[in-house]
């Protein structure tokens, strides 16, 4: 009997917590009539200021609009990537470069999960899901464990293109590659194949567009060459096809990577690559009236 009392009166305190006593609202009478009379309903209000589009935006919007205009779909992926599908899968090997934890940011207390280094790795989770033909572009954010400079930083944009079906040649590769550099840098464009290398693309090559020496962001950009690097691309690797189960007698492709913060320094006389991640109100300005 003792312990029942002591529950009810337990329950009653409780009870009294969470059931407090409402206190009366007093409403003040304003004579709201005057008040409202004396406003001016005509007057301007406080102006708003317009967004602006991101230059990265701009030109990462750009590319994608020339691709679709030729069949390439977009295809998007995570940003924290596991091993096989930005290394392994895209034949990698073991002792590679890429793979040294000064090039890639490895996530805490793991070696198998990472920011991913490219968006390569949106092309191996593609061709694992979906059978040929494929036609797709893969724009993102990347990540790599770069000293941070006028031209180069550790986070960047990349629009990655990937086709394959039967009997694809380095032929269909450079005329995709330059139907895209006419369409973004003018009719009168020039370009530059050059031999390369890529441990996911044989044979590989890196494109360059003309930009001239005239004035001096071109020549810093070009570093006095006249000639801007930006894509890397390649027929590919028959590995590559392998390892995401796709037949590689019956089946060939090529690939490219288009860096977007270049093309966007060029397009608008933009020297530094700082600029586009500092978020400066004063600089993102400049863009309120493109499109």
């Amino acid at each position: 009997m003792k312990s029942a009392g002591v529950q009810t009166t337990f329950a009653k305190a409780l009870s009294g917590l969470f059931s407090p006593k409402l206190l009366p609202i007093t409403i003040a009478k304003q004579d709201n009539k005057k008040e409202i009379g004396s406003l001016d309903l005509s007057a301007p209000t406080e102006p708003i200021e317009l967004g602006s589009r991101h230059p990265v935006s701009i030109v990462m919007n750009r590319m994608i609009e020339v691709f679709e205009r030729i069949g390439f779909t977009v295809a998007e992926e995570r940003e924290i990537e596991d091993d096989w599908h930005n290394f392994t899968a895209m034949n990698t090997p073991e002792d590679h470069p890429a793979r040294d934890m000064q090039d890639t940011f490895y996530l805490q207390k793991s070696l198998t999960q990472l920011l991913r280094t490219h968006t390569s790795s949106v092309q191996a989770r593609t061709m694992t899901t979906t059978a040929p033909p494929i036609r797709i572009i893969a724009p993102g954010r990347v990540y790599r464990n770069e000293t941070i400079s006028a031209r180069s930083h550790c986070q960047f944009h990349q629009v990655e293109g990937l086709y394959i079906d039967e009997n694809v040649s380095f032929a269909d590769m450079k005329q995709t590659l330059l139907y895209f550099a006419k369409e973004l840098y003018g009719t009168q464009t020039d370009i530059r194949l050059r031999p390369s290398y890529f441990p996911f693309t044989e044979p590989s090559a890196e494109m360059d567009v003309w930009l001239g020496t005239e004035t001096d962001t071109a020549k810093k950009l070009t570093k006095g060459t006249g000639w801007l690097e930006v894509l890397g691309c390649g027929m590919v690797d028959p590995n590559v096809l392998e390892n995401c189960g796709i037949d590689s007698d019956k089946y060939s492709g090529f690939a490219f990577g288009i860096g977007i913060e270049r093309s966007a320094m060029q397009k608008y006389d933009i020297s530094d690559i700082r600029l586009l991640f500092e978020n400066d109100t004063r600089f993102l300005r400049q863009f309120s009236s493109v499109v």
